[in-house]
């Protein structure tokens, strides 16, 4: 079994280059789209939905490629994660976002410290993160052997197009990307709710996985 400390590390790593993935092509695609703001969203979906598909094959076999708070407590409601570990990996996580937006900000020198003032507020993103995070979190519990890194990078790919929120489905994304005033950031004020969304959409997604299981 791998240990903890490799676990979280692939953890924090996965979450950072995520961010960094994120953040970064919201950069380059708003600089070169000249203002057209759907052909900035596809690049930055694009680049996404590819990331992520090398993060989950490259790092799932360590830790299980969660790089999300609220697919490690899912995972630890299943016993698939063992309970005293969804705290360490909850911190690796936080942490990794916090550097992905940093990393991303250092590569297109912009300055590394800042908050976004990007509003993303309103019961309409509420229900679309819930949307979002409950839809992510079936396609994991329910994609077949060997094919949850494509089914994953393409479900988000979709729903950063069929939400309102543009489909964060992940805790830790909101907390690293409102360290950062570009594109794909987040004000502050607005992550308590996002989160509270996506855990909330998360229990919906392990209840829906529940049912379609039964007998």
């Amino acid at each position: 079994m791998t240990r903890l400390s490799h676990r979280l590390m692939a953890e924090g790593l996965g979450t950072m280059l995520l961010l960094s993935i994120v953040i970064g092509s919201g950069v380059m695609a708003e600089r070169l789209a000249g203002g057209n703001l759907a052909i900035a969203l596809l690049a930055n979906t694009l680049a996404t939905v590819w990331g992520l598909y090398v993060l989950i094959h490259t790092l799932g076999p360590t830790s299980g490629a969660h790089f999300n708070p609220a697919v490690s407590l899912v995972m630890a409601i299943r016993r698939d994660l063992p309970w005293p570990n969804l705290a360490p990996y909850v911190l690796a996580q936080s942490i990794g976002a916090a550097c992905g937006a940093w990393l991303a900000h250092a590569m297109f020198d912009l300055p590394i410290l800042q908050w976004s003032a990007k509003v993303r507020t309103g019961p309409a993103q509420w229900l679309a993160e819930g949307v979002a995070t409950a839809g992510l979190l079936l396609v994991i519990l329910r994609a077949p052997e060997g094919r949850a890194p494509s089914l994953v990078a393409s479900y988000i790919g979709a729903a950063y197009w069929f939400t309102a929120s543009t489909s964060f489905a992940n805790p830790a994304a909101a907390f690293g990307r409102m360290f950062s005033d570009t594109f794909a950031g987040i004000a502050p004020s607005g992550v308590p709710a996002f989160m509270a969304s996506q855990i909330v959409g998360a229990m919906v997604g392990l209840g829906l996985h529940q049912m379609l299981s039964r007998p």
